[in-house]
């Protein structure tokens, strides 16, 4: 049985998380600790999570993971199968990642962990992000789902990415600045939610917040 290993809050475990239970693969879960535990980097050379064990060994990076699962367990589809579409929705999941996600993660640690961002860099990350919203509003499809007609990897992508870089735009700079650039969005992300598989991957997250919450308030 694979075995996914990381934690409920990583968003990046909770996209493969919600990957696996679209497809509805049997899977385990296992703690773990991104960087704190050196035995960590046999498995993870980066220190990163989510990686994922398998019966051939073990993969880390999730892009890398969600290309495995769907390789490995090709029904249901979660990526067209015309190679054009294919590859736009591997775009799209480029532009929020890259474009959208890895700016916004540089706010997190003041938006969600009590940290300090310096100004500069909020200035800078609000530019960064403009165009990255930019870019995602000119590829999104909405129709209804983000990348076309079928529910895919850039549903799992989006519903667990655009919500938290929405909150901490809204706690830094006092603007939501997913709903300004994507309107469509808050309708998409409230369609997605009613998914089971969408109410387990926040339900789990909703407990590892509070636990982490409760755990640094000590």
């Amino acid at each position: 049985m694979l075995k996914l290993c990381g934690l409920s809050i990583s968003n990046y475990y909770n996209k493969v998380k919600l990957s696996l239970l679209e497809k509805g693969i049997p899977f385990e879960e296992e703690t773990a600790y991104p960087y704190k535990d050196e035995t960590l980097k046999k498995d993870s050379p980066m220190g990163k999570i989510p990686f994922l064990r398998t019966p051939h060994g073990v993969l880390t990076e999730s892009h890398v993971l969600t290309e495995y699962i769907e390789d490995t367990h090709p029904q249901p589809p979660l990526y067209p199968a015309d190679a054009f579409l294919r590859a736009k929705c591997r775009e799209m999941i480029a532009h929020i990642e890259l474009d959208i996600e890895l700016q916004a993660r540089r706010l997190y640690p003041e938006a969600f962990f009590g940290g300090r961002v310096s100004e500069e860099t909020k200035k800078k990350v609000e530019k960064l992000l403009a165009k990255g919203m930019k870019s995602l509003a000119h590829l999104a499809r909405f129709e209804p789902f983000i990348a076309g007609k079928e529910f895919s990897h850039a549903d799992c992508a989006a519903f667990i990415h655009l919500p938290l870089v929405s909150l901490a735009t809204k706690k830094i700079y006092g603007r939501d600045m997913v709903e300004e650039f994507l309107p469509a969005s808050r309708s998409y992300l409230m369609m997605i939610a009613e998914r089971k598989p969408a109410q387990r991957v926040s339900e789990d997250r909703r407990v590892a917040m509070e636990a982490f919450a409760a755990a640094n308030s000590k």
